[in-house]
């Protein structure tokens, strides 16, 4: 079997005195798409911090493409193709839509992605190029916190709550441009709250509980029972 692009194992993490993950296993193939769902505090977006290297490890190994990264900073891993969309956005407000994209190619790898490209699949951007942006929508900022990812030429996104705060007809769009973004070879790990959003695009789920694996499956392989159960930690009778 050949090696994933990314091979966690035995992950522990936190902040200062507190603990978010424990021992977390997670393998992740080049071109596949995993969602992280859980319940609040979970531990999901702690995962996606450690693999972006915003959040130290206390133990475990993180491996990427086959090198060690527990002791590569954050700026090498974008360099290595590690992209992080935040959850929040986190948008420089006052700069336009355009150079928060260019933000993102600082440092970038060769590859497909560029400004063009960017807007080919995610086209709400291109009427907002020169907009501030402080002034977007949720959904509009979204879209290009995707973009300044992509931006980068990643081989790994790190997709932490998409849908968070967006209305149910932005989330659909936003969804629909996915599967253009994944079918160019990216690979994307991607924490989500909305269940159905999650089983329809991935390959994959890792159900997170207190900071622990509950649950790993494809979605023709795991029900709404079971889901249920990892969520929230009850046993199935």
């Amino acid at each position: 079997m050949s090696e994933p692009l990314l091979a966690i194992q035995g992950l522990s993490a936190g902040y200062g005195a507190f603990q978010a993950l424990f021992g977390v296993d997670l393998r992740v193939a080049e071109g596949e798409t995993v969602a992280v769902i859980g319940a609040n505090g979970a531990g999901k977006t702690t995962l996606l911090r450690a693999i972006a290297g915003l959040v130290p490890a206390t133990a475990g190994t993180v491996r990427f493409a086959g090198a060690d990264l527990l002791a590569v900073p954050a700026y090498r891993r974008v360099a290595e193709g590690i992209a992080l969309v935040p959850e929040g956005r986190r948008l420089f407000p006052s700069l336009s839509v355009e150079e928060n994209l260019l933000v993102g190619a600082h440092g970038r790898r060769p590859g497909q992605w560029d400004i063009g490209r960017v807007l080919e699949v995610l086209p709400v951007i291109e009427p907002l190029l020169s907009r501030p942006a402080g002034v977007l929508s949720g959904g509009e900022s979204q879209a290009v916190a995707i973009g300044r990812a992509l931006m980068s030429n990643p081989r790994l996104v790190l997709l932490d709550e998409a849908s968070l705060g967006l209305a149910p007809v932005v989330i659909k769009r936003l969804y629909a441009a996915l599967p253009d973004i994944i079918g160019g070879g990216t690979t994307v790990l991607i924490v989500e709250q909305d269940i159905g959003q999650a089983l329809a695009l991935a390959d994959r789920i890792v159900c997170l509980l207190e900071g622990r694996v509950s649950l790993t499956g494809t979605p023709a392989s795991v029900d709404r029972e079971d889901i249920t159960a990892a969520y929230f930690g009850k046993v199935r009778t």
